[in-house]
């Protein structure tokens, strides 16, 4: 007969299980880009074609430790994401906007600019 992991688990205080699920919680919050592409059930070839790229550029992004910001949005973007930056200081969160998408000036301030 079967054994339920539920009778057989070792079981802890409410205060250690609820930071045990925190941690777990914590922990799922936190990937790589690899990761987070698989999640999101995409495959480099998939991404790829999304970015018009060839499948080894997406391979190397994800290996990377540094990139441009704009790279890094946009491998969000295939996946139908949206990048964020903050800065998490004790006192609280601030977002930082400087990297937002850089947009063309509407076409009327580009006739009032040139007269």
């Amino acid at each position: 007969m079967a054994t339920k992991w539920k009778d057989i688990r070792r079981t802890h205080s409410p205060e250690v299980e609820a930071r045990i699920r925190q941690e777990v919680i914590d922990a799922a919050a936190v990937m790589s880009l690899y990761q987070l592409r698989e999640a999101r059930q995409f495959t480099q070839v998939n991404l790829s074609k999304v970015l018009q790229v060839n499948q080894g550029a997406v391979s190397r992004m994800e290996k990377r430790t540094d990139m441009y910001v704009s790279t890094l949005r946009s491998y969000i973007q295939a996946m139908g994401g949206q990048l964020q930056i903050k800065a998490i200081f004790p006192e609280g969160e601030v977002q930082i906007d400087q990297f937002g998408s850089i947009r063309e000036p509407e076409p009327d301030t580009q006739l009032a600019a040139q007269s």
